[in-house]
C-alpha cells in the first residue's frame, strides 16, 4: 500500500496532533516531490503577527520525511530513519498560505540503495523551501536524515 497526502494528513492527526492542528496538510507527493502546506492564523502565530518558525519546520520537515517514509515502503526493507542535524533561514515573515516543498526524492533513492547494500547507515540531506502565495521564499530548512536497516533478529 503506497503513502498518499490523505494517508498523511490522518497519520498527523493521530500521530503528530500538534502539526494537525496548526494546520499542516500535505497536498502532493510523488516519486521526487512533497508538498505540505500550511496557512497563517492566530493558533500557529508567533508575537510578530507572523507564522512561528516552529509551525514552519513541522511542515518543512514533513515534506522530506513523507519521501523518507515513502521510499522506505517501496523498498519492502525494515529501514530506520531520524533527523540528526537540521538547519533554517528565514527570509520573510510568513503570512498567509506558505507552502512547503522537497524535490529531493532522488537523493533517498541513492542512499536507501547503499544503506541495504552495505547494511551501514546512510545519511542524506534534504532541502525544503517555504513559498507563500505570491511565490515569494519566506523560509529554507535543511534536514539531515539518518538511515539504517534493522538487523533480523
Amino acid at each position: 500500500m503506497s503513502i498518499s497526502p490523505s494517508k498523511l494528513n490522518t497519520y498527523l492527526m493521530f500521530k503528530l496532533p500538534s502539526a494537525y492542528f496548526c494546520g499542516v496538510r500535505t497536498k502532493f507527493l510523488d516519486d521526487n516531490k512533497c508538498l505540505v502546506t500550511v496557512k497563517h492564523g492566530w493558533f500557529n502565530q508567533n508575537p510578530f503577527n507572523s507564522m512561528f518558525w516552529a509551525v514552519q519546520g513541522m511542515a518543512a520537515e514533513l515534506t522530506t520525511g513523507a519521501l523518507v517514509m515513502s521510499k522506505i515502503r517501496e523498498s519492502g526493507k525494515k529501514i530506520s530513519m531520524l533527523v540528526a542535524n537540521n538547519n533554517a533561514s528565514f527570509s520573510k515573515k510568513a503570512t498567509g498560505r506558505i507552502n512547503f516543498e522537497c524535490v529531493d526524492g532522488h537523493l533517498v533513492d541513492e542512499a536507501l540503495k547503499n544503506a541495504i547494500e552495505t547494511g551501514e547507515g546512510q545519511t542524506v540531506w534534504m532541502n525544503s523551501v517555504g513559498r507563500n502565495s505570491e511565490g515569494i521564499e519566506v523560509s529554507r530548512f535543511n534536514f539531515e536524515w539518518t538511515l539504517k536497516v534493522k538487523s533480523e533478529k
